[in-house]
């Protein structure tokens, strides 16, 4: 079984807890859980006009034989200036299917593998009650914690370090219920304050 240290007010390692979250990584899974959840993000809302959708062209612009031209029967065909586009994007759903124990077991090892990397870390409670961006920046680097990718998994939604947290480009704030694998993978520090680590191996017990 693993562990993560549990940072003290200064950042110093107070103790070390054990966590479910260990094991080796099947990277496959983890890839697919990301590709799922960015395809997940797209609108598919994009769309335009074949040629019978574009406005014009009822008419044939010339007679069939005898001009000396190629034969035409629209001016809104694809190859006309304004003309209808030859198959172009229509909406569409970029969703893909993934079970849910597929889904809860690529979290877990996400996380698995933030923990084998040393990029997990633990903190009884955050302890920030001003909605200020420097004092939440003060109490971070009091906890070690560096500018860089990082995940704030809060035990439960905090509005005061939500408000405090939205102007700094390199810190993330969640909640254990919302943490995704993409959210995990992408940031090379997580930060949970010990309530929500609990919640977490609570929601993703096999």
């Amino acid at each position: 079984m693993a562990t993560v240290p549990v940072l003290g007010g200064a950042g110093e390692r107070t103790r070390e807890i054990s966590v479910v979250f260990a094991g080796p990584v099947r990277v496959p899974l983890v890839h697919q859980a990301v590709v799922r959840e960015l395809a997940d993000r797209h609108t598919g809302t994009h769309d335009s006009r074949g040629r019978s959708e574009v406005s014009g062209g009822g008419k044939k612009p010339w007679k069939q034989k005898g001009t000396g031209r190629a034969r035409q029967g629209s001016i809104r065909a694809t190859q006309w200036k304004g003309g209808g586009k030859p198959f172009g994007p229509t909406p569409r759903s970029y969703d893909k299917r993934m079970p849910t124990e597929m889904r809860r077991s690529a979290l877990r090892e996400a996380i698995a593998a933030q923990v084998a990397a040393g990029g997990v870390s633990v903190v009884e409670q955050l302890g920030v009650t001003e909605p200020r961006t420097k004092v939440l920046i003060e109490r971070l680097r009091g906890l070690g914690i560096a500018a860089g990718p990082t995940l704030l998994i809060l035990a439960e939604r905090n509005a005061v370090v939500e408000r405090a947290a939205r102007n700094v480009p390199w810190l993330e704030v969640e909640t254990p219920t919302h943490a995704s694998v993409y959210q995990i993978m992408r940031h090379d520090r997580i930060v949970f304050e010990e309530a929500a680590l609990q919640a977490l191996e609570a929601a993703l017990a096999p």
